[in-house]
């Protein structure tokens, strides 16, 4: 079991008695005649989550158990939760079996009652970390940035947007210290009919996503791409600083973060940072392959330095068409465009 999980506590035995499974928690009985459930594991807005065994299967492998069980008084939001609930379940369905997304085991209904089954990942969260272990150095995070963006590449793909990217969804798997992305409750997918008028498709919804973490345009119900990237940046602050972003101060005038005082990082990655948290989505990365290619791009900072150069590259009395023949090594075009892209955040 998960050393991290804790352990239950009062509120958890509300659950017990509230609840089906609940009820089967430690008991040798067994749900659908195949899972015997171990424990709680947590308590969302929208589920409880159990851990439990596939009793029939040999070893009796560990697994997660999601519950639909909102907080809602109402006809109308007990619907909307379900959309949700399904919607969950057929985004784990689509995206397959990426190493760092949970795959999804199984999904039905029992008496009304609504549930998923997922691969269980042993690990802790990321803030569990950082509140354990303290913030981490520019090293780390980009580290992380490396190892986690081709995930976030592969939901964009996918025509995905997970619109809760916050320290709580990332687990670091014990076995192998990978990343994993989890819940998936607040997904949308995106429209790839350009024929279709979208305009108002969100005029009805409420907003989905985490307050300090989702950007002004998902705030008004319309997220993009970008907005996952906004969450991935303001993440990226919390593992620097340790403090949620609600606790930063902000521009009046502008909505933006004042983050730049209260992290140690070179100014390379710190213009990065602040693309990545951009309030205008023209400012902001708009893909993760973008955010890629600058971390890649800055990796060759420090050693192309010498090949930078502020001398223009054609002399008076040489022509266009003269200079095209001239060879330009691949080394020294790395070095212009190193240039060009810092000039172009510079200005930013």
């Amino acid at each position: 079991m998960n050393r991290f999980s804790p352990p239950i506590t009062h509120y958890s035995e509300s659950i017990l008695q509230q609840t089906r499974l609940g009820r089967m928690c430690g008991s040798q009985e067994l749900f659908r005649d195949r899972y015997k459930i171990v424990k709680i594991l947590g308590r969302g807005g929208f589920g409880i989550t159990f851990l439990a065994k596939n009793a029939v299967l040999p070893g009796q492998p560990l697994c997660v158990i999601k519950q639909l069980c909102p907080k809602v008084t109402s006809a109308k939001s007990w619907e909307k939760a379900c959309q949700r609930f399904e919607k969950e379940a057929k985004a784990l369905g689509q995206l397959g079996s990426h190493p760092q997304i949970p795959m999804l085991l199984d999904y039905f209904e029992v008496y009304g009652e609504f549930y998923l089954v997922q691969e269980y990942i042993r690990g802790y969260t990321l803030a569990r970390e950082v509140r354990r272990n303290g913030p981490k150095n520019e090293v780390t995070v980009k580290q992380f940035l490396q190892e986690f963006l081709p995930v976030l590449q592969y939901l964009h793909q996918h025509h995905v947007i997970h619109r809760d990217i916050k320290p709580q969804n990332l687990l670091r798997c014990e076995d192998d210290q990978r990343f994993v992305l989890i819940d998936f409750g607040a997904v949308k997918e995106e429209l790839i009919n350009a024929g279709e008028d979208s305009s108002n498709k969100n005029a009805t919804t409420n907003f989905v996503g985490t307050m300090g973490f989702a950007p002004p345009e998902q705030l008004s119900l319309h997220p993009v791409y970008a907005s996952d990237i906004y969450a991935l940046g303001v993440t990226c602050l919390y593992l620097l600083t340790g403090k949620a972003p609600l606790e930063f101060e902000y521009d009046p005038n502008t909505g933006e973060i004042c983050w730049q005082k209260e992290v140690n990082v070179s100014d390379t990655f710190a213009n990065i940072l602040g693309k990545m948290v951009k309030i205008s989505l023209r400012e902001r990365f708009k893909t993760a392959h973008d955010v890629i290619r600058a971390l890649e791009l800055e990796n060759y900072v420090p050693s192309l330095t010498n090949c930078l150069t502020n001398q223009p590259l054609r002399s008076k009395n040489q022509t266009k068409a003269e200079v095209s023949q001239i060879y330009v090594s691949p080394v020294k075009r790395t070095a212009i465009a190193i240039r060009k892209w810092k000039e172009k955040l510079q200005n930013k």
